[in-house]
């Protein structure tokens, strides 16, 4: 079956003495790209909301992986407080970060706000990564080559940004706003790359799949049924995981950059996610909303 989805790919690639971290790795793809990256040598670091379930993460990516280099730290992607401290507490703790992979999200949820006050999907998905990106980067460049991915979703072709209503404050849909959320993702890794020319970080954004995970919680229902008709063709967390895995350890991907991936292989973006002048709107706004200024 898994064949249907992805053409083989496998690799016996090691990645001793690197580090890595992933976001929202307690769960779904996150964790079962963690499990992958741990058995092949790195330092698996997991950052996550939830402690308690990071713990039980934390002990199955050990027992799976043989692995025991591996931690959980503390990070909510809906405060940038959260994020100032977890960077903070990174780049004092931690000599290197060889891949930075984007993962955790929330999907088609009901309106919230994030501490910040922004919309929650832009918030968490978008804002939230941009962020510790940024804090991160330094340390980034300082153990190049190195690889940042962001986990977008196929959602992205239906989405657009509304630079002027970025939060969804004068309407809200739960799906569209998703959809914005995940286009960010595209233009964010799309524009970094740009900025990271010649320092030997190189980004990559990526449709894991329809994928069974938890995060499917708030899904209504014309996309339940969606979901339902749609169960044969559903990856597993592990299948999902697999083009995470790919863009972060396959070594002919060293001299591409800013491009998106599915199913284990370079694909293309929807038109909005190659659009220089909106990547540029979002990436000043961004900066904007998050006060602060990217050399």
């Amino acid at each position: 079956m898994s064949s249907f989805f992805r053409r083989a790919w496998s690799s016996d690639e090691k990645l001793n003495g690197k580090t890595v971290l992933i976001t929202g790795a307690n769960t779904g793809i996150g964790k079962e790209t963690a499990k992958d990256l741990a058995k092949r040598g790195a330092k698996i670091i997991i950052a996550c909301r939830d402690m308690e379930k990071a713990q039980e993460a934390l002990t199955e990516i050990i027992e799976t992986s043989g692995n025991d280099n591996v931690k959980c730290m503390k990070l909510d992607l809906s405060d940038t407080k959260s994020i100032r401290e977890f960077a903070e507490a990174f780049n004092r703790d931690e000599p290197k970060l060889n891949i930075l992979i984007n993962n955790a999200g929330v999907m088609v949820c009901p309106y919230g706000k994030t501490a910040d006050g922004f919309e929650t999907q832009i918030g968490v998905n978008h804002f939230g990564h941009f962020l510790l990106t940024h804090l991160l980067l330094d340390l980034i460049k300082r153990s190049a080559p190195a690889r940042i991915l962001t986990v977008s979703s196929m959602a992205h072709s239906w989405g657009s940004i509304n630079l002027e209503d970025i939060n969804s404050e004068k309407s809200y849909d739960k799906s569209k706003a998703y959809s914005q959320s995940k286009l960010a993702n595209v233009l964010f890794s799309h524009s970094l790359a740009k900025r990271l020319e010649g320092t030997g970080v190189t980004t990559y954004s990526l449709h894991p799949g329809v994928v069974k995970t938890d995060l499917g919680r708030h899904l209504n229902g014309p996309l339940q049924f969606i979901m339902k008709i749609s169960t044969p063709f559903i990856k597993t967390p592990v299948q999902g995981a697999q083009t995470s895995i790919y863009c972060a350890v396959e070594p002919s991907l060293e001299n591409e950059t800013g491009q998106y991936y599915s199913d284990c292989a370079r694909t293309s973006c929807s038109s909005a996610g190659k659009d220089d002048d909106v990547a540029q709107k979002l990436w000043e706004l961004s900066c904007h909303m998050l006060n602060i200024t990217w050399e």
